[in-house]
């Protein structure tokens, strides 16, 4: 197997990240990286929003306002944008375009995501994908600053992966269940 498919079969999801996280320098080559998604027509539809320090803090409070939450069910809510240093918001941006319909840029969006989830566990980094309504709720996406022809997809929460973090065991995937051969 080539280096490439190893690295891609040894990724898993870190859901506990210590406060080390890739610089905005580090980030720069991987979002270029992550940019060679297959693209049709080349719109480039998507942009990532870097949050840390005081914007994780203002997106748990969006989080917590959509909720409606207030005392302990609040701060339980607006505390998990806290559990990683580094949050990437992946927005899938849509351009009106005659040959490429909203769901293929959006789908060009979520690819560049998962690339750069996998270029940053290469890195060394731990990194989980969070979605959930709160990617649809108004607070969050104002707090994001998002245009009308933007939808937020999720977050990569990235940090540095925790000493004694045990190897995932997740369940090889069966090819022949998922690959089928058209006669």
């Amino acid at each position: 197997m080539s280096k490439l498919v190893d690295a891609v079969a040894s990724r898993r999801s870190y859901s506990r990240v210590t406060e080390a996280a890739p610089t905005h320098e580090q980030l720069l080559p991987l979002i270029a990286a992550a940019g060679r998604v297959a693209d049709h027509s080349s719109l480039h539809p998507w942009r990532v929003i870097e949050l840390r320090g005081n914007a994780r803090s203002r997106l748990g409070a969006a989080f917590a306002k959509d909720a409606r939450a207030s005392g302990s069910d609040a701060e339980k809510i607006a505390a998990k944008p806290l559990r990683a240093p580094l949050l990437l918001a992946i927005v899938s941006v849509r351009t009106k375009s005659e040959k490429v319909p909203g769901w293929e840029q959006d789908a060009v969006a979520s690819g560049v995501a998962h690339i750069l989830s996998l270029l940053l566990h290469d890195a060394g980094w731990g990194v989980i994908w969070r979605t959930g309504h709160q990617t649809r709720a108004k607070a969050v996406h104002k707090m994001h600053g998002l245009k009308k022809n933007e939808r937020l997809l999720g977050w990569l929460y990235v940090g540095g992966i925790p000493d004694g973090s045990k190897e995932s065991h997740r369940k090889t995937v069966d090819p022949e269940r998922y690959l089928t051969t058209l006669a």
